[in-house]
């Protein structure tokens, strides 16, 4: 089965990225990496070592290290070029290149919904996990650039009588809910934030998605050139469809959050059924006293 995602153009449009950066084209990783302070922050705990794993950015590692709940912080990606000169490990995307039962903690912001076998990276990060080690991760979810992926089909239908897709499918945040239940991770929590952000035109969102490394990496891509016609017409059907009474167009990115622990006799555990010693039923008709 050919994948759904070409990683080598995905690494090739962050490397690009990197050479061209924006200013303020970071907002999404800002987000996710004051989101990852937070989750972390309510988490009683210290951590002895932990895995910022192809986060591209230098962010993740920088909250561990602000948290002063780590003692050992490693950065794992997939091109030394996101290191940019700082210690790290370069490995091949979709692999967590560590010992079984090695780490305490891996967070993940921002990679996952580029990865084509989720189930079997979230199994890798369970097995290098100790027993009672903690997950968090935040990947683009379902409801991302959805205003995009309408008015782009809308005016290639319109050109062309056919479409392709151009932007990814993301993930539902019930769906991940379920893949860390697959990976045998405990205490699954799934849960999604949604951030919208208002733009002149779609090709301010345009120069934004480049500046991130966020255009489209599908396999299955359309090899119709994206003539200047489309993203015209594109243009058009956004401002007609998803404009504010100011003009300006809105551009909507789930942040879907995933935590999970690896499992441990420690953790608190459902009752088993029949094991209560009050049935419902008492309980229903028990005078209230009223």
């Amino acid at each position: 089965m050919q994948p759904l995602i070409d990683t080598e153009l995905w690494l090739a449009h962050k490397r690009r990225a990197l050479i061209r950066p924006l200013d303020g084209a970071d907002f999404l990783m800002r987000r996710a990496a004051e989101d990852l302070a937070d989750r972390l922050g309510a988490v009683e705990r210290r951590f002895g070592k932990a895995v910022a794993l192809f986060c591209q950015t230098s962010a993740a590692a920088r909250v561990l290290a602000d948290s002063g709940k780590v003692a050992d912080i490693v950065r794992v990606e997939t091109d030394d070029a996101f290191l940019a000169g700082e210690a790290g490990v370069v490995a091949p995307a979709e692999t967590v290149p560590f010992e079984a039962e090695s780490l305490d903690l891996v967070v993940s912001l921002l990679s996952l919904q580029a990865m084509n076998d989720i189930p079997g990276v979230l199994a890798q990060i369970r097995r290098a996990l100790k027993p009672d080690g903690l997950f968090l991760g935040a990947l683009a979810g379902a409801g991302t650039l959805a205003e995009l992926r309408e008015s782009l089909l809308a005016a290639e239908t319109e050109l062309h009588g056919g479409a392709s897709p151009r932007v990814l499918p993301f993930t539902d945040v019930r769906d991940a809910g379920a893949l860390l239940q697959r990976a045998g991770l405990a205490l699954p929590v799934a849960d999604v934030e949604t951030v919208t952000v208002r733009y002149s035109s779609l090709f301010g969102l345009a120069a934004d998605l480049r500046a991130m490394g966020e255009t489209s990496p599908l396999s299955d891509r359309s090899r119709r050139p994206a003539t200047r016609r489309l993203f015209a017409r594109s243009a058009e059907i956004y401002a007609e469809r998803f404009s504010d009474p100011d003009g300006r167009i809105r551009a909507s990115f789930s942040i879907v959050w995933m935590s999970g622990w690896a499992p441990d006799a420690s953790q608190q555990k459902p009752l088993k059924p029949g094991s209560a010693k009050v049935s419902l039923k008492t309980i229903l008709e028990k005078p209230t006293g009223h």
